[in-house]
């Protein structure tokens, strides 16, 4: 996910005696390795070296610890996700069903392989698709579907490799599922400034039941998790880079005496206003790349726009607090005049443009819904400039934003925002009660179970409550960015949907904003270890909690395996996993 550390090309500036406030604040989790003062390095803090970081915490000597880092800060991640990537994969087709919400998406997604726009499906269609596929009487009239085509297109990409069957429409979600991993390693590494923190972070998530699940059902909310944490990481590049190259603009000290002589460490840089606050950051195609992120999340559903919003702003502030260190007079005036402009741009317009353009196979072809209303309307009504193909689709639109905020009709699944994150009421995908002697059923009393159950790994999420309060308290108490970056990501995936309480929503929605509840915990685990310098019993104690706590959750998540893959198991062991009655 990102591109070469930003911090190598700021000069190295001589450490000094002096431990300033903010320094004291990086060092809390080993943000940096050693004390080093100078506003080039406030502005893009280095990654620690590796004799620092691996020798302090695994007892490496500084030779090893170079040779891990030559492979460590891609390998690590690359490795993980391959991990993720042959536990989704296996057996991806099992259960060989149609399941849960499959049943719109799979079938809208084949629709516009064929069309350009979803058609109309027979009643009986999901039995004959497991059948033979080829014979399915699709219908060219358009459907009335609420949920714009990214995610589907993407889904659809699966079923033109492999064809309509469960592997085929739940390749792309496994496949997402997998590199959405592998950004998380290296979104923590450069959030955290530690291969470690990040790799921890991606293992995290790749051990979450939720994510699992999600990854091997053709849904649409993996889809959308996957552009925004890829957004999040396009932001994160584009805020060292723009720091970068704030600190190389900065002037020189001049030392006394003159110059220093050609060879020596380079001087320190001084924070300057006429940098702060005039400085201009130009083109910045990371943050280009985030908008079209965003949109296509926006164009999977509709809650990216949330999260559109939220990181729009989180740049801007990250903007004013990297001129407050140039030495901006007015840090809030800076970034309003120099940087809010070219923001909503990159990411608003950027956005809104990519999802127009979402709908070109609408556009294309004269079946789709409502496609030809415009026409039909005639020019009347006050958007009667706009060209017809988008009066139609706005009209569409508005439609389907009705339907959005008046669906409150009851489902058995249905739960509140409030009690997603200790996982108070998870979905079933699939159920069955396999008789004994059938589909792998020995237990002859009782029978046996087979589910699909979309449930968070449980110690993780738990976990994650505490570790949010945690990262809560940094924000607000020690004005630690990262948290703040954390708290952003989970705030804009979470808050909005308390608006909508009386709205049938489900607790799988919550997969959009699990890459940052890892982020909170990582940096949780990260303070319980300990950062460099403390003493060996505190680091004994902190690493060992550390990894029993870590160790729990893989063993939490292997003991909930079966109901993550629809595994036959007998009806005991079933009902030995359902913790809690509102589980079943």
């Amino acid at each position: 996910m990102t591109t070469s550390d930003t911090a190598a090309d700021v000069e190295r500036e001589a450490p000094s005696d002096s431990l300033p406030t903010w320094q004291s604040r990086l060092r809390r989790f080993g943000y940096v390795g050693h004390p080093r003062p100078g506003t080039r390095h406030r502005l893009v803090p280095p990654f620690p070296s590796p004799d620092v970081r691996l020798g302090a915490l695994f007892g490496f000597s500084p030779v090893v610890a170079a040779r891990l880092a030559r492979w460590s800060a891609w390998g690590g991640p690359v490795l993980i996700a391959l991990v993720a990537g042959l536990l989704r994969f296996w057996r991806l087709g099992s259960p060989h069903a149609v399941i849960f919400d499959e049943t719109y998406y799979a079938k809208d997604a084949w629709s516009l392989l064929q069309y350009g726009y979803e058609g109309t499906w027979p009643e009986n269609a999901n039995d004959k698709i497991l059948g033979d596929p080829s014979r399915i009487p699709l219908s060219p009239d358009g459907s009335y579907v609420v949920h714009p085509p990214v995610g589907k297109w993407m889904i659809a990409f699966g079923e033109w490799m492999f064809g309509l069957d469960p592997f085929g429409w739940r390749f792309m979600t496994a496949l997402l599922g997998t590199l959405s991993v592998l950004m998380l390693c290296r979104i923590g590494r450069r959030l955290f400034r530690s291969t470690a923190l990040g790799c921890l972070a991606g293992g995290l998530m790749a051990v979450d039941g939720l994510h699992f699940v999600m990854s091997r059902t053709a849904l649409l909310d993996l889809v959308l998790m996957f552009w925004v944490l890829a957004a999040f990481g396009c932001l994160l590049i584009d805020r060292d880079r723009t720091r970068a190259r704030l600190a190389r603009a900065l002037p020189e000290a001049e030392p006394p005496g003159g110059a220093p002589p050609s060879g020596e460490a380079p001087r320190e840089v001084r924070p300057d206003p006429d940098v702060g606050d005039r400085f201009s950051l130009g083109l910045r195609p990371w943050r280009l790349a985030a908008g079209l992120c965003l949109g296509l999340g926006l164009a999977t559903k509709w809650n990216g726009l949330y999260i559109l919003a939220a990181f729009g702003i989180l740049t801007v502030l990250w903007d004013m607090g990297s001129r407050r260190t140039a030495g901006a007079s007015r840090p809030f005036l800076a970034a309003v005049r120099k940087d809010a402009l070219p923001a909503f741009l990159s990411l608003v317009v950027v956005s809104v443009c990519t999802y127009v353009v979402s709908w070109s196979g609408w556009f294309a072809t004269k079946g789709g819904y409502f496609r030809d209303w415009a026409d039909e309307q005639g020019a009347a009504g006050p958007w009667g400039w706009l060209p017809g193909p988008l009066r139609s689709l706005w009209h569409y639109e508005s439609e389907v934003y009705d339907f959005h905020v008046g669906l409150t009709s009851g489902h058995t699944y249905q739960s509140n925002p409030w009690s997603w994150l200790v996982l108070g009421r998870p979905v079933s995908y699939f159920y069955e009660s396999p008789k004994a002697g059938k589909d792998g059923c020995t237990d002859v009393a009782e029978g046996c179970a087979r589910e699909v159950l979309a449930l968070g790994t449980p110690l993780l999420w738990w976990a994650g409550c505490l570790a949010v309060l945690y990262v809560l308290y940094r924000w607000l108490f020690r004005r630690d960015w990262r948290a703040g970056a954390i708290l952003c990501g989970i705030a804009a995936g979470y808050l909005p949907w308390f608006m909508y309480q009386e709205r049938t929503i489900f607790l799988f929605y919550a997969v959009v904003f699990l890459p940052f509840i890892c982020l909170a915990l990582a940096m949780t685990i990260g303070a319980l270890a300990g950062p460099p310098g403390v003493s060996d019993r505190r680091r004994t104690v902190g690493i060992v909690g550390s990894g029993v706590l870590v160790l729990l959750i893989i063993w939490n998540f292997i003991y909930f395996w079966p109901i993550y893959t629809g595994q036959t198991i007998p009806m005991d062991a079933w009902r030995n996993r359902m913790w809690f009655d509102t589980w079943i």
